[in-house]
């Protein structure tokens, strides 16, 4: 074990001995703080500037807010990837997601993307003696490219080291539009057998595209397929009635599963993974929340997760367990407003700003892509604190290894169990960051992005990508808003970091060459 047990108490004063727990009635564990709970929320799309203690103004996120105040709130802390699916598999695989070739924006009948046989951190934390739990959405695939979604679909969360599984397929505007329980379906009606296909629609099968009428959210791109609760997805589907989520419903009905696993495990160490769906399209507020914050449906599910949380941390508080649970707050990738549906977040945007102070969003290789909110918070633990230490949720592999005592390790995740903790400052020394199958490295304080054909700015969703012909090369200490391109002025610099970026890659930087979105 890489983290000496003089330094672990130091870190973890209230934690005594972590080898005793082996032998120790669950309960007497908790009750004298052996082992913390550990719980990773996880937000999908939200942007370094949508959190007020990030500096939103025209936002209020109390809850967001008391873990980043009360915490270790980063400043440079990364997703993997600047879209879904590689940011979740690096930060369940401890390893960087361009390795895997299939680590791209998932389908919704997708086989299983982490191998079964692969490490994780559920496995990790599982072998250390915790009971682990995933709720919310997955989007990791499932299965093995043939689902039967009338039988226990498999393999899947299950069968990477989660032993309670409540999730969605995919993504909330994706079919199929149900809740899978530990494998199965949830209230599927066996009468009514669902079928799922992303080729072709089922004979007589309304969609988007061809019954305008009966919608009550209007497609813009990439959304008009079958209509679900009077909104087009992606995709097609046929059956499954009884079994379709009320999407107004959905962070409800989460909450209350992240609520249940709490309280049915607050008697053994446990890791919880909750995985929220917001701010991500189809963007569904439940009627409590419409017009709450005046920006239109983004805004107001942004202001319903953060109640989310803070629902959710009253049920920690209420069962004694804040003092002896690591909270971990981030997001998937940075922002984006129009992304598939007219839902005003174009229009209703007002002064707010989802990037911040950062350049690009998601799909991008600018900074706001994958540079987003980063928590660490841990009542009695954790002093508050701001660090510019470079962090990636890839390394949470590490550093909940040196937390739980294990000496499992992965080729990517550094551990910075004392960064994560706020008792050190210095971070990652280098990054290799990706967006839609595009790489470019983080340096210190320097950003290189390898030349890259296409499209400078996507006109679906209004997002520069960092394309360029040309090399780029941002200090970004001096030009956050990466607005200063020194690759010319700077050429010790720039061959340095080709340099580098080649060795971490394996190969020379090469141009990509098809650009994924959705």
């Amino acid at each position: 074990m890489n983290y000496s047990k003089k330094s672990l108490l130091l870190a973890l004063p209230a934690l005594g001995m972590l080898g005793s727990c082996n032998t120790a009635p669950k309960k007497e564990a908790v009750k004298e703080n052996v082992k913390p709970n550990v719980v990773v929320i996880y937000l999908d799309d939200l942007g370094y500037g949508d959190v007020s203690a990030y500096g939103a103004t025209e936002l209020q996120t109390p809850n967001f807010d008391k873990l980043a105040n009360g915490g270790v709130r980063f400043t440079s802390g990364h997703a993997t990837s600047a879209t879904c699916t590689p940011s979740r598999y690096g930060l369940l695989t401890g390893t960087y997601p361009w390795r895997n070739e299939k680590a791209r924006i998932l389908k919704g009948d997708a086989p299983l993307l982490i191998g079964t046989d692969q490490m994780t951190l559920p496995k990790m934390m599982s072998k250390a003696g915790y009971h682990t739990g995933v709720v919310g959405k997955w989007h990791l695939g499932l299965g093995d490219g043939n689902v039967d979604w009338n039988k226990r679909v498999t393999p899947g969360p299950n069968e990477v080291g989660f032993d309670y599984a409540y999730i969605m397929a995919a993504t909330q505007d994706r079919v199929p539009t149900v809740y899978i329980d530990n494998g199965h379906v949830d209230g599927l009606d066996p009468n009514d057998p669902i079928q799922v296909d992303y080729r072709k629609n089922f004979e007589g099968e309304p969609t988007g595209k061809d019954n305008p009428e009966m919608l009550t959210m209007k497609w813009h791109h990439g959304h008009n397929n079958s209509i679900v609760n009077g909104i087009p997805r992606i995709g097609f589907m046929k059956g499954g009635e009884k079994a379709k989520w009320k999407d107004v419903d959905m962070a409800d009905h989460f909450l209350a599963k992240a609520q249940a696993y709490v309280k049915e495990h607050k008697n053994e160490p446990f890791f919880l993974y909750y995985a929220l769906q917001q701010p991500h399209v189809p963007r569904t507020p439940h009627p409590r929340f419409v017009g709450k914050s005046g920006m239109g449906p983004r805004g107001d599910v942004i202001v319903e997760a953060d109640w989310c949380v803070g629902e959710f941390l009253k049920t920690l508080e209420q069962e004694g367990l804040m003092e002896n649970t690591l909270i971990v707050f981030s997001s998937d990738n940075g922002p984006v407003l129009n992304d598939g549906y007219h839902d005003d977040a174009v229009e209703k945007l007002g002064d707010h700003i989802p990037a911040g102070p950062l350049r690009g969003g998601k799909y991008s290789l600018f900074q706001a892509g994958t540079r987003v909110p980063f928590i660490a918070y841990w009542k009695g633990h954790i002093q508050p604190k701001v660090s510019d230490a470079v962090i990636c949720q890839m390394d949470l592999f590490g550093s909940l290894a040196q937390l739980v005592g294990s000496d499992i390790k992965t080729a990517d995740s550094e551990p910075m169990l004392d960064v994560l903790m706020g008792k050190k400052d210095e971070g990652r020394k280098e990054l290799v960051l990706e967006a839609t199958s595009r790489t470019a490295l983080r340096m210190g304080d320097w950003m290189l992005i390898p030349p890259y054909k296409g499209a400078a700015v996507n006109k679906w969703v209004n997002i520069e990508l960092g394309n360029d012909k040309g090399y780029q090369l941002y200090n970004l200490k001096e030009d956050i808003g990466e607005k200063n391109n020194l690759a010319d002025s700077n050429p010790e610099k720039l061959k340095e970091m080709i340099e580098r970026y080649t060795v971490l890659r394996g190969k020379a930087p090469q141009k990509v060459k098809k650009l994924e979105l959705h």
